[in-house]
């Protein structure tokens, strides 16, 4: 393959991540596959302050590589595919969906604990609306508190102190900042695999406590519909065959 195909992907660590690890799958059939990552900084990764459940379903995450998509400045782009818009552009595909390297939720505690161990109303950082409400119907006791940022930012959270109560009032006084002091925080065990963070993981929360997103651990390689060509070397990837066949 002389050509080398130009790949757009949000710019943190574990988008990164994501490309190599679909490009290890594509060279597989195409040794020779030549590649040229960019990397954008969509307004998902810049805006930390909207709540995810006021975003779940759109492009927040996607918006800029998507345009970039069809005004031809990328081949192709590869996303986490639960960061994929309920509807996707006019004109995009989605030319493969890998399998899940984990599909679990991951709890990650300051203490060690797991999710039954963890104190009476244990501060909980986590941020999509599924997980909020599974965990208060696990556990009603839980202060749920909504976070927002990549994964390394996250796991900062927890290395925050615990501060006196009149050093708390002070706090509330000046800020209603609810991401100090987390006990633990609650996400996707792929991602934590992906950075080789694993042995963060303080438990894979069970399935009948947490159900996952359905398209969790998986990644999605969207490009322009009318690029026939690239469509079906891309496929070559896409576990959805092996459902339908």
């Amino acid at each position: 393959m002389e050509r080398t195909y130009r790949i757009g992907t949000r710019a943190s660590p574990l988008a990164l991540k994501q490309v190599e690890e679909a490009l290890v799958m594509l060279r597989r059939f195409y040794p020779g596959m030549r590649s040229k990552v960019i990397g954008i900084d969509t307004y998902g990764d810049k805006d930390k302050a909207t709540p995810i459940s006021e975003i779940e379903g759109t492009d927040f995450f996607t918006h800029e590589i998507d345009e970039m998509l069809l005004k031809g400045e990328i081949d192709f782009a590869i996303h986490s595919a639960k960061d994929l818009p309920d509807e996707l552009r006019n004109g995009l595909f989605i030319a493969a969906m890998t399998k899940s390297i984990d599909p679990y939720d991951a709890l990650v505690s300051k203490s060690g604990l797991t999710l039954d161990k963890l104190p009476e109303s244990a501060r909980i950082g986590t941020s999509s609306l599924r997980r909020k409400a599974q965990l208060k119907e696990y556990r009603k006791d839980f202060e749920i508190v909504g976070i927002r940022g990549n994964i390394e930012e996250r796991l900062m959270l927890l290395n925050k102190q615990r501060t006196t109560n009149d050093d708390q009032r002070k706090s509330r006084a000046k800020s209603r900042d609810e991401r100090r002091n987390i006990d633990a925080i609650v996400i996707a065990a792929c991602g934590l695999i992906r950075l080789g963070l694993s042995h963060r993981i303080t438990q894979r929360i069970p399935l009948e406590i947490l159900r996952p997103h359905p398209l969790q651990g998986s990644l999605a390689i969207i490009t322009r519909e009318d690029n026939i060509k690239l469509l079906e070397l891309l496929s070559i990837i896409d576990s959805r065959k092996e459902i339908l066949s």
